[in-house]
């Protein structure tokens, strides 16, 4: 494989472990309509956890599990704030973020924990393309799960909580624990992505969160703008192949010798223009209907 295909090969490879992220900030961004910016902090969390856990000795399945678990204790947090304390969920997902950032540095010790040295779940799949398939299958899954999870009683009043809180609670439905319970599972998956990204790249750092809500949000608008989102099944394969294509951007991006410093710049660029798209979209099909309609009138006319 020559060096431009296994570029591509490593940035599928990490789309489908930031699918996993993506889905958890599709979750409150779509379904819950909740701007939790938590997600940078809790990314961390997750590669925090898991890379302490293997460095400790201790199986890297339970510290991924571990990582999941602490990513819902901090989305928990998040809720409770939010509902409990009253306050602004944009301002709720800021504070604990920035508290996170002090737990992370308390949980690692220092900034930057290296696994390049230790067996990680990852370690059995780093050849061609097994780490592609598996983790794509993976991906996959928690998509199928979270698409059954939205079918259920409590994932439908989720829905409802995010599309019209006032109608829901007039049928009984407690919108406070389904806020807590929608952004808890949110930042489970974020720092389940974490744990495995850290895992992949052979080291957790502290700054790895960083940026991680746009990430999430390019991967929702590009899969959303590109493959359509009018079901819930159709729209979560939409964001994980949303977050494989972001990647692949990116890689081309470095490809053509852009500076890594304009990254972030290209990924507002993309959002941007993605967010666009359906608007330039509509407006195009309306002139055209228009169009057609003023046409169809001189016609009737000239009969």
């Amino acid at each position: 494989m020559d060096g431009f295909g296994l570029a591509m090969l490593k940035s599928a490879e990490l789309g489908v472990l930031y699918a996993v992220m993506a889905l958890g900030v599709y979750l409150t961004f779509r379904i819950l309509d909740f701007p939790d910016l938590t997600v940078d902090g809790s990314f961390t969390t997750g590669a925090a956890i898991a890379a302490l856990s293997i460095t400790s000795g201790i199986s890297p399945w339970i510290g991924t599990l571990l990582a999941f678990l602490g990513g819902g204790i901090a989305g928990m947090i998040t809720g409770l704030i939010h509902t409990k304390g009253k306050i602004n969920a944009l301002l709720s997902g800021i504070l604990m973020m920035i508290a996170l950032h002090s737990i992370n540095l308390r949980i690692m010790g220092k900034a930057n924990i290296g696994l390049m040295q230790n067996e990680t779940l990852l370690t059995p799949l780093s050849h061609g393309f097994t780490l592609l398939l598996v983790m794509g299958a993976f991906a996959l899954l928690i998509k199928f799960g979270l698409d059954w999870f939205l079918r259920t009683e409590i994932g439908l009043s989720l829905r409802a909580t995010g599309n019209n809180p006032r109608m829901i609670r007039s049928f009984g439905v407690h919108t406070d624990n389904t806020i807590i319970l929608g952004v808890s599972l949110s930042n489970a998956l974020v720092a389940l992505s974490g744990a495995l990204v850290a895992q992949s790249q052979g080291f957790a750092d502290i700054q790895s969160g960083v940026g991680m809500i746009v990430v999430g949000l390019a991967s929702v608008i590009i899969g959303e703008a590109i493959f359509g989102h009018r079901t819930i099944m159709r729209a979560t394969l939409a964001v994980v192949l949303g977050a494989v294509l972001y990647r692949v951007i990116i890689a081309i991006a470095l490809r053509m010798q852009m500076n890594a410093t304009d990254l972030k710049l290209l990924t507002a660029i993309i959002v941007i223009i993605a967010l666009t798209i359906p608007m330039i979209r509509k407006s195009w099909n309306q002139r055209r209907a228009s169009k057609l309609r003023a046409i169809q009138m001189i016609q009737k006319g000239g009969e």
